[in-house]
């Protein structure tokens, strides 16, 4: 199907979309095409084999076990953080994973984190987020093995199916009112309809489901990243991993609280980067998130929506429907530069480096927050267009392999660009000389380039840099 707005924003568990969410996805897929063929209950025993970026930050992003988690038939939208905490603790001590346990009755087979093969110099040639199962029968015969790709944003492709999948998404776009790939086209649309880039995307989806179902569905994705915003301001202590860093959205909400009692404009960057910052607190602890296009830039949008929705003028005085209705609005926009990205470049940081995340985060952010401020479709793409082109070579060297150590921060700094080039682009006329489009492709160009160091794989950068302390 064409790409979505729900499919960029999306449920799931931190602290990675592309190595947490994704790998349990397409483990899930494989058990899925296991119980298809009813080879579930033939099935004596498992390989799989991670490569290149998924095995070089596997250990830090949660891959293995959410692997685990996936083949016993969970899915990252709907699976809860006790949850989790209660399969992996049964697998480990038992060393036995239910394949397949949640389509029904399920296979006990043993298998535990030590089992999957790690191969972090073998990069597959469709992406380096490869991950290879097969199931084997009691005489270690193979009864059926696939390949899966993580391409980002939780996405995931089946080795083979590409083609068929770029066929469906050609097909799917035929069915829409407003088909476009390029901010031109999507522009063009704007122009000829007299409609804001919300208002074309929101047409594009109600071929698909209701103007009510997507603004619950919409509403819901808001209320998940308040939730976690809540969750992280009420734990204290260290975040997990060993690097021993210590969370500070509890502190920094209690001295906001005591310092801006009544929600003074002059504190609005305080407030936006402790909700950009608390949200990446929780995602890296394996909270419930909103991949917002990924787990690791997922603060920058809600970030960006609280400025929207405290700060943006009228909202001070305006009634909860009017706010729900900005959020509609903010989301839907920035869902459409998203699919942008995700049609023309890439959101994934194991393909192009962080500017592929918090750079197209932030890029989705300043469009949305561009149009809750009045700008026309023309600003709009120019708010997009600055946030990313000053995000352009932005590496992705997380320290241990982990989704804190710089990204917590980088969220944060990702949500102020999102608010400043929403505001430079309001101060033109939406002519400026770079286009979006332009940008995109010098994104997608310059994470070719980039050297694979820089990459999601903790092996360049500040990850080698930095003691591990």
């Amino acid at each position: 199907m064409a790409v979505g707005v729900f499919d960029l924003f999306t449920v799931g568990i931190g602290p990675s979309s592309s190595h947490t969410v994704g790998p349990m996805r397409a483990a899930a897929a494989f058990a899925r095409e296991l119980d298809a063929a009813g080879l579930l209950d033939f099935t004596a025993g498992l390989r799989v084999d991670l490569y290149g970026s998924l095995a070089a930050t596997g250990r830090g992003h949660g891959t293995m076990p959410a692997v685990l988690l996936g083949l016993e038939g969970f899915a990252p939208e709907e699976i809860l953080p006790e949850q989790v905490e209660e399969r992996l603790a049964a697998i480990e001590s038992s060393g036995k994973i239910n394949l397949g346990g949640q389509y029904g009755g399920g296979v006990l087979l043993p298998y535990s984190i030590e089992d999957i093969v790690l191969r972090p110099l073998t990069v597959l040639p469709r992406h380096t987020n490869g991950i290879r199962f097969a199931a084997t029968g009691a005489g270690g015969e193979v009864l059926h093995e696939a390949t899966y790709f993580s391409v980002g944003g939780g996405f995931i492709v089946r080795d083979g199916e590409e083609d068929d999948a770029a066929r469906e998404l050609a097909a799917s776009k035929q069915q829409l009112p407003y088909p476009f790939r390029t901010a031109a086209e999507l522009l063009e649309h704007c122009t000829a309809s007299g409609l804001p880039l919300s208002g074309v995307m929101l047409a594009n989806e109600l071929v698909s489901r209701s103007e009510e179902e997507v603004r619950s569905g919409l509403l819901h994705i808001r209320d998940v990243m308040e939730d976690c915003k809540n969750s992280a301001i009420s734990r204290s202590g260290l975040l997990p991993g060993g690097l021993n860093v210590r969370r500070r959205a509890p502190q920094w909400h209690t001295r906001l609280r005591q310092e801006d009692p009544t929600r003074d404009p002059r504190f609005w960057q305080e407030w936006v980067n402790l909700v950009a910052l608390a949200v990446n607190e929780e995602n890296a602890s394996g909270g419930r998130v909103v991949t917002a296009p990924t787990n690791g830039a997922a603060g920058i949008i809600p970030a960006v929506l609280f400025y929207a929705t405290h700060y943006a003028p009228g909202m001070d005085t305006a009634t909860q429907e009017e706010k729900d209705d900005a959020v509609v609005r903010f989301l839907l926009a920035a869902g459409a530069v998203g699919v942008l990205y995700k049609e023309q470049a890439s959101i994934s940081g194991a393909e192009v480096g962080c500017q592929g995340e918090v750079g197209s985060a932030s890029s989705m952010a300043a469009a949305g927050l561009a149009e809750i401020l009045g700008g026309t479709p023309e600003q709009v793409e120019n708010a997009a267009e600055i946030a990313m082109e000053h995000n352009l070579g932005l590496t992705c060297d997380p320290i241990g392999g982990l989704v804190q150590v710089p990204c917590i921060e980088r969220n944060a700094i990702g949500a102020g660009k999102a608010v400043n080039a929403a505001k430079m682009a309001l101060w033109g006329d939406g002519e400026h000389r770079v286009s979006l489009d332009e940008v995109i492709v010098t994104m997608r160009e310059t994470g070719k380039d980039m050297s694979s160091k820089y990459k999601e794989t903790a092996m360049g950068g500040l990850a080698v840099n930095v003691v591990e302390c």
